[in-house]
């Protein structure tokens, strides 16, 4: 008997099959988590990936394009770019404290020249500056969106493995007692059956982990060019917005 044992030993399958409800929902529940988790990975991987192309063909546009509401209607094809959302924003900042000065300037009176041409005022740009970094944390907000979900992932499926491992102990444990005997054939299948949940705990912590950190840099690199791009517009509106004559800007909003 014991050498159609050791010639026939019990496969994962039919382990997992033979194992009692609450080590197969421990096992379930793992399986439910890394599916999950590799769902958001595949996604994630994917949009980072549109993101960082969009990106790159919204930085071309916007270094050789002078005309901003070309740049505009370029930025608003651009689905999941964040640069192109933080310069969305920008500009309509910058257009909405545009036309207040000029409505102002109407009530007064005055033309375009007679104003000196200031469109924007330094109190307008820490407005828009503002405006911009509220987009920028948006953005971070938007790109971290379910990577929680991996960190819970990573955190607490070794430990629901463990608990589904003591478990198993405890039931061939128990067993053990009820039948009288210790021999390694009878408790070799409970033991391996009990360490099953740690194994697939482990699995799908692992890649979890590794995504979560590896997402995690790739937020920090989008966010890092998201505020170079961030101060480049509040110089590019300085620069070409609050000057004292208009026909020196290089830059048009028409």
């Amino acid at each position: 008997m014991q050498n159609v044992i050791s010639d026939n030993p019990l496969s994962v399958v039919e382990l997992v099959m033979q194992s009692s409800p609450m080590a197969q929902g421990v096992l379930l529940l793992l399986l439910i988590f890394s599916i999950v988790s590799w769902a958001i990975i595949f996604n994630k991987f994917n949009t980072y990936r549109r993101a960082k192309g969009e990106d790159v063909r919204f930085l071309e546009t916007f270094s050789k394009t002078e005309n901003l509401t070309h740049i505009y209607n370029f930025a608003k094809e651009l689905r999941v770019s964040p640069l192109a959302r933080v310069f969305l924003t920008g500009y309509r900042e910058l257009y909405v404290f545009q036309e207040m000065a000029k409505e102002e300037r109407k009530k007064r009176g005055e033309t375009l020249s007679e104003g000196g041409g200031l469109l924007v005022t330094p109190r307008d740009l820490k407005g828009i500056s503002l405006a911009l970094n509220k987009a920028i944390n948006r953005e971070v907000e938007r790109l971290s969106h379910r990577l929680d979900f991996l960190a819970t992932t990573g955190s607490t499926t070794p430990f629901i493995g463990l608990f589904g491992t003591v478990w198993g102990i405890m039931h061939s444990f128990r067993s053990i007692g009820l039948q009288g005997t210790a021999s390694i054939g009878g408790v070799a299948p409970g033991i391996a059956e009990a360490l099953i949940a740690t194994a697939a705990g482990l699995v799908a912590a692992i890649p979890a982990v590794i995504f979560f950190n590896y997402f995690n840099n790739k937020i920090v690199l989008f966010t890092s060019v998201m505020d170079d791009f961030s101060l480049d517009f509040v110089y590019m509106a300085e620069k070409n917005f609050v000057r004292e004559r208009v026909e020196e800007r290089s830059f048009d909003l028409s």
